[in-house]
Formats: structure tokens, C-alpha cells, sequence
């Protein structure tokens, strides 16, 4: 077809995917005016419009739903290309896309940064912080290499490499510093603060607590673990946080922390990519990279505990 670039095909499926002109030119970093001559220009090229504009949000045709998947499928086959050749150059460098978890991405992701681009100068990091769900999505559709996520995903076409295991921490008001620490069981009759639907962490956390048939309007929700320790602070619950999140998070606020009971809480933090991507070999060595951040701030924060 003449006159069709690759550049019409990730403009139309950013628009495909996001279902608006406006979040799409914001997504390939154009004007929403230029985005849509680019649009008209593919439909022109295919003889045969591929979206019915009208309304908030643009819905496909079924040209466009059809062309949509084909798209998809020429640009992750164009990626994988691409990766297979900065594999065949040697030492890792250009674009990463990176994907990492809320309850990661601020603790350890700027240490992460740094060394990686300390040990591999000519790397590009693009990190992206969003909940296991979307960035199982991204990988799957190509527009992620790798992410930092709790395991397990249990999804068959990803790589999944365990890096260390953390605990949660139990962070009470400040007036509860003498008092024992609960039990388990103890905890699902306290007021627990948790975060909102969609965080992995949430999930462990209930089925920590043995309250995963709570109905979710007895709970008391936040949309960071930041959010939560102030609300602990401030005395309306209790919550628990992951032990890299410790030092940060509850340094301003008006709380204590305990360790509790074994067998204690903890979640497996992994790396994962899909197993057909050609730098998986790269990517195993950028993964003992963030094993050794992690156990390095681990060790930080269980001095931190102990004093």
C-alpha cells in the first residue's frame, strides 16, 4: 500500500487503544489537530474509514476493530526486530521501557535508575509506574520490555525471575507504640486501611488478614500507601506497608512500627519480559541489578526496624 508509514499504524493504534484523539496525541507526544490528519491520511490510504467520530470517545469501525488487531501484531513483530538487533551489538543500550508496581516504583526505582545507567551509559531507562494489570497488558502488547511486579503473574508466555522476598510492616498511631503487636486474627476486627481496588498489595493484605470476604464498603480505602500511613497517623486505623516503603513513608507521620508474628507477611518481588523478546539474556542481567537495589534496601530498612 503506498504511502502507508509505521508512523500512521502507532497513531492509529494508540488511537485504538485509548479510545479518544486526545489522549492519543498526548500518548505519541503530537498535537490532537495533527494526529487526526494523520488519521484521515490512513483512511484515505485504506479507501475506507476506520473510526466514527462523534461524542467524547471515537469507537472503531468494523474495518477498524479488524485493522486494529493486524496493526498490533505488525508493530510487536517491528519491536521484537529491533530488540534482536541491539542484541546482536553487544552491551545493552538505547530504550528500555520499564514497567514498575505503585508499591515499588518510589522506593526503589530512582536507585534502580542510577545504576543501571552507571553500568550501562549508553541505556535509555523509560520507567512507568501503573498496577500489575496494565503492565501485564503492555508487555503482552509489546509496548513494555520488562516490569518490576509481585510474583506470581502466572502468565504463560512472560518470564518470570524471582529477585527477593520483603515483609509488611504493621504501622499503628503513635499512642499504640507499648502496646503488644496483633495477631493475625486479631487484625481483620481492627479498622484497616487498604489500598484501592486493582493494587496487587491490597489483595495480599487480605488474604494476610483473613478478611478477604469483607465487604469492601467495611473497609477503609487510600489511593497510596503515602495516603494510608497519614490516615494512620491522624488515628483512624491500622495498616500494613512493605518493608521498602518504611523509612520514607513514615517519616513525617505521627506512627510506630512493628514487626509481627511468624509466620510474618511478605510478597516475592520478580522481574518479568516475554519469553520470546531476543534480549532476555540483557534483561537477566538487569534483574540481578535490581535483586542487588532490593537487598540493599532491605538491609536498610531492617536496621531501620531494630533500632
Amino acid at each position: 500500500m503506498i504511502g502507508l508509514s509505521m508512523k500512521h499504524l502507532r497513531y492509529f493504534d494508540a488511537l485504538a487503544r485509548l479510545g479518544h484523539f486526545g489522549r492519543a496525541a498526548e500518548a505519541c507526544a503530537i498535537s490532537q489537530p495533527a494526529l487526526s490528519v494523520q488519521i484521515r491520511e490512513l483512511e484515505d490510504l485504506i479507501g475506507a474509514p476506520l473510526v466514527e467520530r462523534g461524542g467524547r470517545k471515537i469507537r472503531l469501525t468494523g474495518l477498524g476493530e479488524e485493522f486494529a488487531g493486524r496493526v498490533r501484531s505488525i508493530l510487536r513483530s517491528v519491536d521484537e526486530l529491533q530488540d534482536l538487533a541491539r542484541a546482536a551489538h553487544g552491551p545493552l543500550a538505547g530504550r528500555l521501557r520499564i514497567g514498575v508496581i505503585p508499591t515499588v516504583a518510589p522506593y526503589l526505582l530512582p536507585d534502580i535508575i542510577k545504576t543501571l545507567t552507571q553500568r550501562y551509559p549508553g541505556l535509555e531507562p523509560r520507567p512507568r509506574e501503573a498496577i500489575t494489570k496494565k503492565l501485564i497488558e503492555d508487555l503482552l502488547e509489546a509496548r513494555l520490555d520488562a516490569a518490576i511486579v509481585a510474583l506470581p503473574v502466572s502468565e504463560p508466555a512472560l518470564e518470570e525471575v524471582p529477585l527477593f522476598d520483603e515483609e509488611f510492616v504493621l504501622v499503628r498511631p503513635l499512642e499504640d507504640a507499648g502496646k503488644p503487636v496483633p495477631s493475625s486474627d486479631k487484625l481483620h476486627e481492627m479498622k484497616l486501611l487498604l489500598l484501592e481496588e486493582g493494587h496487587c498489595f491490597r489483595d495480599q493484605a487480605l488474604s494476610f488478614c483473613n478478611v478477604a470476604a469483607l465487604p469492601t464498603r467495611e473497609l477503609m480505602e487510600g489511593s497510596s500507601l503515602s495516603t494510608l500511613v497519614q490516615m494512620v497517623g491522624a488515628g483512624i486505623g491500622v495498616t500494613l506497608v512493605p518493608q521498602m516503603a518504611v523509612f520514607t513513608e513514615t517519616l513525617s507521620a505521627r506512627v510506630c512500627m512493628s514487626r509481627l508474628a511468624k509466620p510474618r507477611p511478605s510478597r516475592t518481588i520478580g522481574m518479568v519480559w516475554r519469553k520470546t523478546n531476543p534480549l532476555s539474556s540483557q534483561f537477566t542481567r538487569i534483574a540481578e541489578i535490581v535483586r542487588e537495589v532490593g537487598l540493599q534496601k532491605q538491609g536498610q530498612m531492617q536496621d531501620l526496624l531494630r533500632s
